[in-house]
């Protein structure tokens, strides 16, 4: 009995490691193809019957545990503990997603710190909850996506913060374009949303909906319930929350006249409206806005939503908008810039006896990703500003580090490895033997570049639109090899 249990893990191990996932994905996404195209005719008991298919799909139950055990998550478990470690742990999950006698557990709550100080509430669901939700997100991404909002930019496939900042350029870039802005600010969006209209309005399956909706959460020990909001923390938690403002726009849109320039621009629950006059805003739009959340159990928050006048400038996703005369210029916001320093300070002031590519590889990860983001903006300025900021840390850590060695020393150990001047980078022999240079970037290097907005209606699960997605990743993969170094570029191509 022993040795036969042992041979069907070996089995199943040997199973997972030889799936093809190319075609796995295949088969999903017909799925979703045909979901999509039954949306768009209208024919919702189609639409039902094809979401039954697909949750219960041994293909798309193989792509939900291949999800929760491939991302970031993967390493943190929930209220019971346990998590899918190993081909052969994987593959048993497989056979034990199923709806029938299916209860979620409860909730872990945890806290995380977020900018102002406070703190923010994660619910994070067991292994299994999240690969069952991750299966049934299978199912509603495609009517997620069918019924968007044309300006929602936040937690779709294929869109980004970009497209969304592109979005506020067309919009407040033209000699005529609306001089007033509406700021929008939800409180507490995830955690308010009504369960009643959340089980009378999202399309999918209402007794998982409503069994996820009220599993409690626990903290300290105790149990809590929960009688409204979707948690942070859950996979399918941000396509609810996108179908649950979801109309928003064409709500603001049909309140007032064509000629009031009103554009609606949302990246999940953060949104800008923009308008011809304050009082506009103010009486007009201000008021279909809280209507409409209202009957989602949601409200605006008084004191973070504000009404800017265009030349006073305004923040939204990390960007400052301001225009001069008749030119919007799109900035790195202040705080953003003075939050990276601090950071890249601390960092490397807490790696100040670490082996110097320990401390290039964690200063690159950091300046990479705030460079990418930022690089479609008007943003050489402050690219400089990080360099500069970056070389003084570092030749403080330096002078400290070397006290008895003068300056042309350390230049000559730090500042001359790559060949070029003002390029910090050390020498070190890997375990082979061969020589390593590892220098830190600078995000000036990296150039400005515009971003391309995605098309409105651009939908991914459709096949007429997929050359078109192609070529967009393909492009930014493109833009993402050219700030990497020879090495990064040949290991990011063999992934």
């Amino acid at each position: 009995m022993m040795a036969h249990g042992a041979g069907a893990l070996i089995d199943a191990a040997k199973k997972w490691n030889s799936i093809d996932w190319i075609y796995v994905r295949r088969q999903v996404r017909r799925l979703q193809v045909r979901i999509v195209q039954a949306v768009q005719e209208g024919r919702w008991n189609k639409v039902k019957a094809l979401q039954y298919l697909l949750t219960r799909s041994f293909y798309a139950r193989l792509l939900a545990v291949k999800r929760v055990t491939s991302n970031k998550g993967k390493n943190t478990p929930g209220v019971d503990g346990i998590l899918w470690h190993g081909a052969r742990a994987k593959w048993r999950a497989v056979y034990s997603l199923h709806s029938r006698g299916y209860k979620p557990q409860s909730l872990r709550r945890i806290y995380i710190a977020k900018k102002n100080g406070k703190k923010r509430p994660l619910s994070i669901p067991t292994i299994k909850d999240r690969a069952m939700q991750a299966l049934h997100k299978l199912a509603l991404a495609p009517i997620a996506e069918t019924t968007a909002d044309r300006n929602s930019y936040g937690f779709r496939e294929g869109r980004s913060c970009a497209d969304a900042v592109a979005a506020v350029f067309n919009a407040l870039s033209k000699p005529n374009s609306a001089t007033w802005v509406l700021e929008g600010d939800i409180t507490g969006c995830y955690d308010n949303i009504s369960h009643d209209w959340l089980e009378q309005n999202i399309p999918m399956d209402k007794t998982v909906l409503g069994k996820w909706l009220r599993a409690g959460y626990v903290e300290n020990g105790i149990m809590y319930p929960t009688r409204k909001g979707t948690p942070q923390g859950g996979i399918i938690s941000p396509t609810r929350a996108n179908m649950t403002l979801d109309g928003l726009e064409e709500a603001v849109k049909g309140a007032v006249p064509r000629r009031s320039r009103v554009n609606f621009i949302r990246y999940a629950d953060d949104f800008i409206i923009t308008g011809k006059s304050k009082r506009l805003l103010d009486k007009h739009i201000k008021a279909t806005v809280e209507a409409f959340l209202a009957e989602r159990g949601l409200a605006l928050s008084p004191e973070k939503t504000t009404i800017s006048y265009i030349r006073d400038g305004f923040t939204f996703l990390g960007q400052s908008f301001r225009k001069h005369g008749r030119v919007l210029h799109i900035t790195p916001a202040k705080q953003g810039v003075l939050a990276l320093t601090g950071k890249l300070g601390t960092l490397i002031r807490t790696h100040v006896s670490a082996p110097m590519p320990v401390l290039i590889k964690k200063l690159n990860q950091t300046l990479r990703g705030w460079a990418h983001y930022h690089r479609h903006v008007v943003a050489s300025e402050a690219f400089n500003r990080i360099d500069t900021y970056v070389f003084q840390q570092l030749w403080r850590m330096l002078r400290r580090r070397h006290q008895n060695k003068p300056k042309g020393w350390l230049i000559k150990r730090y500042w001359s490895a790559t060949g070029r001047k003002h390029v910090f980078a050390v020498s070190s022999k890997t375990a082979k033997g061969r020589k390593q240079v590892y220098q830190v970037l600078r995000v000036s290097s990296i150039g400005i570049r515009r971003h391309r907005k995605i098309i409105a209606e651009a939908n991914p699960y459709l096949p007429k639109w997929s050359k078109y997605f192609w070529t967009r990743r393909h492009d930014k993969q493109s833009t993402l090899l050219a700030g990497l170094s020879s090495r990064e570029t040949r290991a990011l191509a063999a992934a």
